[in-house]
């Protein structure tokens, strides 16, 4: 390859510290569009078919109840594949391993496209998400191990760019393609992403010989790590309350807000907005401040569920508090990915994969509090309360974990903090 490649030890270095200033490839900007733009095609896949679920269900001939289940299909193949495939190549080339990644990925999206069943599409869209978590995380660590030090941060923000700018851009074209043309041409766009994505990183990733590979038996290690752990739960709990939000911001704006159906894309887009800003800006935190930038963005999220359920009654002046929903919960994402990055040690690919099954575990675990809380009689801010007693809850296991690490070290000077 032409491009510059950087010679350093991963290990000789502070756990994703990787590179330095002077090693940074020149073509580092497209290096990072490449890994965004895959992210774009992951979160496009991702969110989609929420909106082309009576599509869907209409076409194969079952209930949209049923249908939903290709979602949770999708988000277990998440969750599986994140820690499958860290430990499985873990001897991998970086540069390798990304590159099937996506191949990957699209091949899992071109299955769902031709799936001619509701079995059929349930297995492909799992195939479809075993890569997700895995990608995410490697991305992130040749971002950092590029960027160099006092800019990792900031280039794991740009490159999960792609995962918000899917959320204003993607998904609105893909859906709007799906309900023209019928919900196969909107895979049919994120299968020519991840061509295209496939294609870019061929030809701009360089060799990454400095990136030092691990083997299954270290990456599995991690797993005893109490900091990971920690961090992953952080996660888990104070994202879970981004998405009681989102889940359910549809119906809060129509019933409570007074809004029309035709508003609420906007209402989508503007949170989708507040993502690109918080991660663009949550980049910058990070790598100036570390654990202190979870916290701003943990707690912004908190402040700003609380007012969105005081003030969805007004209708679009709570279209703007989604926007800082967005932003501040987000910000909150690149400082938590080079944390694992930082406590991680030798298991660095298994600590960044995880933190993408964590994320839809947070999925998961708001969507589902958003909905008991309506099954139990009480309104659409109930679920924006929840978000935000969550977002608070991860907050306390940041304190908890910062602390923690913090004795440890005093206790150990000079031993790493794992």
């Amino acid at each position: 390859m032409r491009e510059s490649t950087v010679n350093t030890d991963v290990r000789a270095r502070p756990a994703g510290s990787e590179g330095s200033p002077a090693a940074r490839p020149r073509n580092l900007t497209w290096i990072v569009l490449a890994l965004a733009l895959g992210g774009f095609g992951i979160g496009t896949t991702e969110f989609v078919a929420m909106g082309l679920l009576p599509n869907i269900a209409g076409d194969i001939g079952v209930a949209e109840p049923t249908a939903s289940h290709i979602i949770s299909a999708y988000a277990m193949g998440v969750v599986v594949g994140a820690p499958v495939i860290a430990v499985l190549a873990a001897r991998v080339s970086r540069r390798t391993l990304l590159i099937g990644l996506m191949i990957a990925f699209t091949v899992g999206n071109a299955l769902s496209l031709i799936a001619p069943s509701y079995g059929t599409l349930m297995v492909a869209r799992f195939v479809a998400g075993l890569p997700h978590g895995a990608y995410f995380g490697v991305a992130a660590l040749v971002a950092a191990h590029l960027a160099g030090p006092g800019k990792r941060a900031q280039a794991v923000g740009q490159v999960m760019l792609g995962l918000s700018v899917a959320n204003v851009v993607g998904v609105p074209v893909a859906t709007w393609l799906g309900q023209s043309l019928g919900w196969r041409s909107a895979l049919g766009l994120v299968v020519a992403i991840g061509a295209v994505t496939v294609l870019a990183l061929w030809r701009v990733i360089p060799g990454l010989t400095g990136m030092t590979t691990s083997d299954p038996r270290t990456e599995l290690r991690g797993l005893k790590s109490g900091q990971i752990w920690l961090t992953l739960f952080v996660g888990m709990i104070g994202f879970g309350g981004f998405f009681a939000f989102y889940t359910y911001l549809n119906t809060a704006l129509t019933s409570l807000g007074g809004l029309s159906e035709s508003v609420v894309p906007i209402a989508l887009m503007m949170f989708g907005g507040g993502m690109v800003v918080g991660n663009i800006v949550g980049g910058r935190l990070a790598d100036r401040y570390g654990d202190r930038a979870i916290a701003f963005g943990m707690a912004g999220a908190a402040i700003t569920l609380i007012l969105f359920a005081t003030l969805v009654t007004t209708g679009w002046p709570a279209i703007v508090i989604a926007f800082l929903v967005g932003s501040t919960g987000s910000a909150a994402i690149p400082g938590l990915q080079t944390r694992l990055m930082d406590v991680a040690q030798d298991a660095q690919t298994m600590a960044a994969a995880l933190n993408h099954s964590a994320l839809n575990v947070a999925n998961a675990l708001g969507a589902w509090l958003g909905g008991v809380v309506i099954a139990a009689g009480y309104s659409y801010r109930a679920p924006s309360i929840v978000g935000a007693a969550l977002a608070t809850g991860g907050l306390l296991v940041l304190v908890v974990a910062v602390v923690t690490r913090k004795r440890i070290a005093a206790s150990r000077p000079g031993a790493p903090v794992g």
